[in-house]
């Protein structure tokens, strides 16, 4: 599993699949993953995401995936109280959230706007390596949670989308 893009297609499968814990080890990387599902002692346990490599006599070569963080898809889920009928839009990641590409260009949504499923709608920057994250669901936006350059934890709302309109 040296390839980014396998990492995160399989992070997209452990996902869409809504496992508790899932376990790889492909030579000397491995990775664990727990998602919200992960009880433990018949408490929900709280979200955790982990992913390292095995520790090596060797150093990884620079620009290897294997030392990078793995970013999962956008998790929405059904908003809480209040909120009615508005779906979230988490982070998967840890790291710092961006509204747009650059300082220079425009953010990638603003409330109000329309959106599709696999539209880029944030960047979060984890551990120097910038990972587009795309919304998994169409609607509108209805609101943006989080402040430009801001940090973000996993599984925190970053925006809220309104299916029907």
């Amino acid at each position: 599993m040296n390839n980014f893009k396998e990492i995160q297609e399989l992070l997209r499968l452990v996902s869409k699949l809504e496992l508790a814990e899932f376990k790889m080890k492909d030579g000397e990387f491995e990775m664990s993953i727990r998602t919200r599902h992960f009880e433990k002692g018949g408490k929900p346990a709280a979200p955790v995401m982990m992913s390292a490599p095995a520790v090596s006599s060797a150093p990884a070569p620079a620009g290897s995936s294997e030392s990078a963080p793995t970013p999962a898809p956008a998790v929405p889920a059904a908003a809480g109280q209040g909120s009615g009928a508005y779906l979230e839009v988490r982070s998967p990641i840890v790291g710092t959230f961006y509204r747009s590409p650059s300082p220079d260009k425009p953010a990638y949504i603003k409330p109000g706007d329309v959106i599709k499923s696999g539209d880029v709608v944030c960047i979060i920057e984890a551990m120097k390596l910038f990972n587009e994250i795309e919304s998994e669901h169409g609607g509108t936006v209805v609101k943006i949670m989080v402040e430009d350059a801001s940090p973000v934890e996993f599984d925190q709302v970053l925006f809220l989308i309104d299916p029907k309109g």
